[in-house]
Parts: structure tokens; sequence; C-alpha cells
């Protein structure tokens, strides 16, 4: 364990890629050893950014919603660990919130994934995430998710729990339908 806390400091004081970070940086994650579910998302937005806890947005309301847990369960680091694929706020563009920088993926994610021993499900959320941890390239969201069953009960793609996926979610009604009562149901088997 104290290797771990030694590595959480060190990210936690990383200014790697603060020349490019609009707001500085302030790498938001949460992580222990213990966790046995795996969160993957994208960058902190500006809320995340301004008060230092992940997910605390309406995203993260969402993806509770979806997850079947109160706040509490989901900040309990020894349930779940919050690792995006960058650390800090990466500004803004037009259709939203910058790419994640590839900075934190580069330098951080294989020492903060070989922490997590007890991982029993891996939640990704949007592009980045998926890109990651299911390869293949760019492979559409939609189309990731659609077949989220080849690497279920391990492993999880999910879109992007951002209001700004309203039009997707309405667009699938599927989604809702089947895989969040499977997703509900994992959750609850694990944390229990």
């Amino acid at each position: 364990m104290s290797s771990c806390k030694q590595l959480l400091a060190d990210v936690r004081a990383c200014t790697l890629c603060e020349p490019e970070l609009p707001l500085g940086a302030r790498p938001v994650i949460q992580l222990h050893p213990a966790a046995r579910i795996l969160v993957v998302g994208q960058a902190p937005g500006r809320r995340v950014h301004d008060t230092g806890i992940p997910f605390n947005d309406p995203s993260g309301d969402r993806l509770r919603e979806w997850l079947g847990v109160d706040r509490a369960a989901f900040y309990n680091e020894q349930l779940f660990a919050l690792l995006p694929m960058g650390f800090c706020y990466p500004g803004s563009g037009k259709g939203g919130d910058l790419p994640p920088r590839p900075e934190c993926a580069a330098t951080w994610r294989a020492p903060l994934l070989a922490q997590l021993q007890r991982v029993q499900l891996t939640l990704v959320l949007g592009q980045y995430a998926q890109a990651w941890h299911l390869g293949g390239g760019q492979i559409p969201v939609t189309q990731r998710v659609l077949a989220w069953r080849q690497s279920w009960p391990e492993l999880l793609p999910l879109p992007h729990p951002s209001p700004r996926n309203n039009r997707w979610l309405r667009n699938n009604p599927w989604f809702a339908a089947e895989l969040l009562p499977a997703l509900r149901a994992r959750v609850a088997e694990i944390v229990i």
C-alpha cells in the first residue's frame, strides 16, 4: 500500500502538461488497491476541476443512476477506482470539452493499473477510454456498446454519461432496456 500511496502522491503532484491546460494542473483520480470496479472516463470537466472530486457533476449523477449506487458507495475507494484517460481538465472546444491530454496515459496508466489487482469489472466510458482499453482504433461508440456482451462480465463499454448524450440515449432505447439492468445486477453482486 505504501508504494500505491507514493504513486498517488506523484500523480497528484504532476505538472507534465500544465502549459497546455487552461486552468493549470489539478489531477483528479480515485484509486485504492482494494477497488473492485474500475471506471475509466475521459478527463475531468470544469466542475470536477473546480471541486477536485471525480464525477461531481451531472455526468456523475447519471453514472451513479446507471450503476444503481449512491454517492457513499461510489466514492468508497475500496469499491470504485475512478481513473480517467486524462487527469486534468483539458479545456473546451466547439462541441464540448477537448480530448484528454495524452501525457497522462503514456506516463501514469500502466503503473496505476498495476495497483488494481482485485478489479472484477471495468467500465470504459466514451471513445478515448474504449480505444485504449479495447483497441481497434476509432470504432464508433455505438458499435462498441452494441457489442457489450463480447467482453461481459469483466469489461463493459458505455457511452459517456454526459447530458450531451441525451439524444444518443433516446435513439438507443435498448441501452436502458437491456444493458442497464445487467449492469446494475453485476454492480450489486460485486459491491455487496
